[in-house]
This record gives C-alpha cells, sequence and structure tokens, in this order.
C-alpha cells in the first residue's frame, strides 16, 4: 500500500508551480497573494479594452477624449520609482512595509473603478442636467485613481512577493504571479465582454462598480496575514529617513545610469510603435483575414515566452546583461525588416515571422535592461526598490508614448500621401505603416549605439549577474 504521505507529496508535485513554494512562503499563501494580480490584471482589460470601446461606440464620446482618459494612467508611470523608493523605506508601528502600499493601493483602485461608470454617463451626457465640464474631470479622476490603484498595488505586491521568497524559488513565485496577471486578464475580458453583450447604462454601472467590489475582495484576501509584524520603537520610527531627492541624485549621478534609462525608453518606445499596427497591417496590406491577424498576438507572445526563457538560460551561465540587451535589439532590427518585406513579397509567412521574432527581441531586450538595472553599483540612499521603480517608470513611459506615436504618424504620413503631398509613387496604404516601421529600425539602431559606453564603463556590478525573476518586473 502506498504511504498516505507519498500520494501527498507526489500530488503537490504535480500542481503547477507547486515547486515555487517554500517554507517561507507556503502554497497556500502563495495562492492567496497572487490574487493581488487578478485585480490588475481585471482593471487593465477594463481601462485598455472594454470602457475603450464602450466610451467610443456606445456613449460616443470623441475619440480624442477616449485616448486622452487612456493615456493618464500611462502619464503617472514614472511615479513608480516614488512608489518602489517609499515601500522600500516606510516604517510602521508594526513594521509592515508592503502591506499598507497594497492596502492602500487597493483603495485607490476600488474608488476609480466605483465613480467610473457614472462619470462616462455624465461625460456622453447621458444625465438629467447638463453638467458641462465636470464630466470630462469627473471621467479624469475615475482613471487617474484606478491607474494609481494598479500601480501601487503591482509594485508593492510584487515586492512582497519578492520579500518573501527564497533565492531559490524568486523566479518560480513571480513566474506564477506574472501567469496569475495574464490568468486575470482572459477570464476578465470573456466575463466582462459577455455581461455586457446587450449593453445599457444600468449594465454598465453593475458591471463596473462589481468589478470595483471584486476587486476589494481579492485584494484583502491576498494580504491577509502576508507580512509579518515586527514592533518599531517609537525612536527608531523617528529616526532621519533617506530623502527621496538624495536616492535619486545618487542614482543618476552617473553618466551610466542616465544612459541606461534612455536606453530602456528608446528600446522600448522602437519595441511598441507598431503595437496597434501590427493587425492592420496585416488586413489591410496583405489581406489577411481577421482570425489570421488574431493569431499575431499568439506569435508575439510566444516569441517573448521564448526570449524570456533564452534570457535566464544565458544570463544563469555570466552573460553580460549589456550584451544580452544588444543581442535583443539585433533581433528587433531583423524582426522589423521581415515585417517590411512580407508586404513586398506579399509573404504572410514573413510576417508572421518577424511578429515572433519581434516578441523575441523585445523579451530578451527588457530582461536584459532589467538585470542590467538590478546591478548597477550606486552608493548612498538608493536601493533596488528605487532602481527598479525607475525601469519600470521608463518601460511604461515609453510603452505609453509609443503607442500614441506609432498610430498618429501613420495617420499623418497616409493623409499626406493619400492628398498628393508625397507624389503619385508614394501614394499608396503601405506608406504609412512603412514609415513608422523604419522609424522603429532606427530607433533600435540609436538604442545599439547607445549600449556600447555602458558596457566600456563599470557601471555595472562586476559581480555574477543575477538569474532573470520575473518578481521584478513592475508590469
Amino acid at each position: 500500500m502506498i504511504p498516505k504521505s507519498a500520494v501527498k507529496t507526489m500530488t503537490l508535485r504535480m500542481l503547477p508551480f507547486a515547486d515555487a513554494a517554500s517554507d517561507e512562503l507556503p502554497l497556500g499563501q502563495l495562492l492567496r497573494l497572487s490574487l493581488f494580480q487578478i485585480s490588475v490584471g481585471m482593471a487593465a482589460v477594463m481601462l485598455l479594452g472594454t470602457l475603450n470601446r464602450v466610451m467610443i461606440v456606445e456613449l460616443s464620446v470623441p475619440a480624442f477624449i477616449v485616448a486622452t482618459m487612456i493615456a493618464i494612467p500611462v502619464l503617472i508611470a514614472p511615479f513608480r520609482a516614488l512608489l518602489g523608493f517609499k515601500s522600500d523605506n516606510y516604517r510602521s508601528a508594526i513594521g509592515w512595509k508592503r502591506v499598507p502600499y497594497l492596502w492602500f493601493g487597493s483603495l485607490w483602485q476600488f474608488g476609480g473603478l466605483a465613480i467610473m461608470p457614472m462619470a462616462l454617463l455624465v461625460l456622453a451626457g447621458d444625465s438629467a442636467i447638463d453638467a458641462g465640464i465636470f464630466g470630462e474631470i469627473a471621467a479624469a479622476l475615475a482613471f487617474l485613481l484606478t491607474g494609481l490603484g494598479m500601480h501601487m498595488t503591482q509594485t508593492a505586491g510584487l515586492a512582497l512577493a519578492a520579500d518573501r521568497a527564497t533565492e531559490q524559488t524568486r523566479a518560480k513565485v513571480v513566474s506564477m504571479l506574472y501567469v496569475m496577471y495574464l490568468v486575470g486578464m482572459g477570464i476578465s475580458a470573456v466575463i466582462i465582454g459577455t455581461l455586457l453583450r446587450d449593453y445599457s447604462s444600468l449594465l454598465l454601472v453593475q458591471v463596473v462598480q462589481g468589478a470595483a467590489v471584486f476587486t476589494m475582495v481579492l485584494n484583502v484576501i491576498a494580504l491577509w496575514k502576508q507580512e509579518k509584524m515586527a514592533p518599531m520603537s517609537q525612536a527608531a520610527r523617528q529616526a532621519p529617513k533617506a530623502s527621496f531627492h538624495a536616492a535619486w541624485a545618487d542614482f543618476t549621478g552617473q553618466a551610466t545610469v542616465r544612459r541606461l534609462i534612455f536606453t530602456i525608453f528608446a528600446g522600448t518606445v522602437a519595441f511598441n510603435m507598431q503595437d496597434v499596427l501590427l493587425e492592420p497591417y496585416g488586413g489591410e496590406i496583405l489581406g489577411l483575414s481577421v482570425s489570421a491577424t488574431t493569431q499575431l498576438t499568439a506569435m508575439w507572445s510566444l516569441g517573448a515566452l521564448i526570449g524570456l526563457g533564452l534570457s535566464a538560460r544565458w544570463l544563469s551561465r555570466s552573460i553580460d546583461p549589456i550584451r544580452l540587451a544588444g543581442r535583443g535589439v539585433v533581433v528587433g532590427i531583423f524582426a522589423f525588416a521581415a515585417v517590411l518585406l512580407s508586404s513586398v513579397f506579399g509573404s504572410p509567412i514573413l510576417f508572421f515571422s518577424g511578429a515572433f521574432l519581434i516578441g523575441l527581441g523585445g523579451g530578451t531586450f527588457a530582461v536584459a535592461t532589467l538585470t542590467a538595472a538590478m546591478t548597477i553599483n550606486v552608493p548612498g540612499a538608493a536601493g533596488r526598490g528605487l532602481a527598479l521603480g525607475v525601469w519600470g517608470a521608463a518601460q511604461a513611459t515609453g510603452a505609453g508614448l509609443s503607442i500614441f506615436l506609432g498610430g498618429a504618424i501613420r495617420d499623418m504620413i497616409t493623409q499626406a500621401a493619400h492628398s498628393g503631398i508625397l507624389g503619385d509613387v508614394l501614394n499608396t496604404p503601405v506608406v504609412g505603416y512603412s514609415v513608422v516601421y523604419q522609424i522603429e529600425i532606427a530607433l533600435l539602431f540609436i538604442t545599439l549605439i547607445a549600449l556600447g559606453p555602458i558596457l566600456r564603463t563599470k557601471g555595472i556590478s562586476a559581480n555574477t549577474p543575477q538569474r532573470l525573476e520575473l518578481t521584478d518586473f513592475p508590469t
């Protein structure tokens, strides 16, 4: 007869991510902690997908106002650096550092979602009174609160997971958290889309405010008893604190750090300008069906996952992270060249290969620059939380700005071509897309050039680079 303990052990090993558990972070607590990623994924789907469509189609809100509202969470992304620094140095009577930021982040996220449907209805003029500019103000406030809550919750939650995980399990812990974020986005998209199939104003209020309540439930369960109490004396709490200004001065005092921040931003812009153009390019230029273009996301995701896996393998073998970032940039250059040539040869295979390589190069570049940020030698008040916050701020800001630039440049060039300004030769639908892809290639070359001096300096630690740990990703 098989012993009961052996059956239990075998069952646990068969569970996904069961090996991510440790004595410091048991599997049950890890599963509970991962729930905050579900709420953040749900809010991301709500802001970038569901409400985007509802505002434009059902509520007839001008696209410019919709774009402005969606951009608000991106504009506050630079505050991730401050949030990371504050959570690293927070002092409370009971010794908590991360839980207070998780709690208040949950409150901001709840508050934004709670007032959002009413604000959108007022913005669209669906009210008994003429609210004037109050609709725009209320909607902007709702998006601001929700975005701030998402940034705060995710930054503190991932930091808490990193604190509790061991060196051996940290990568697996955060891989699970990353998967839970994707699961939250996928499940939320299906559920919210189904609930809003027969749209009405009342249903919009119910769904969005229901999501607000569900956010609080998930996050309270996630943070419950996750951080140990370590009471601090009053003298310890009143001791002088490191200032953010001093920490920022220490961190950005080196030319290497400033150059690294620039390369993160420029590289992210280069890899993400195509985000809103790849599927329209496949449909309009190559004549692909809707079902075919939807497979691009799968190809991109597959490339990104392979990039993450290869980066982890190479970094564990002590490859320099800056050299690895250069590999990602080179892959990106070939990727966009393949996308450009796909229209010349009319080749969907070349197009899908380019999408795969974009994910591969972008994932490799992101991991490498993150590792470089983790291994910077900075004296003084700057710490790991600030470095990761700065990486997240540069990455999120670059991603948000690049999406806007990609769409704006494509529309501007296409309009100029149709009006005859560029001549008869360039009066084709492909010209707007081509300009954007060529700009991305140029930005990748600029990023590659900027990486060179970083590799020649001593700003990056000579210690063995750390293994990839997705817990350090702020997004």
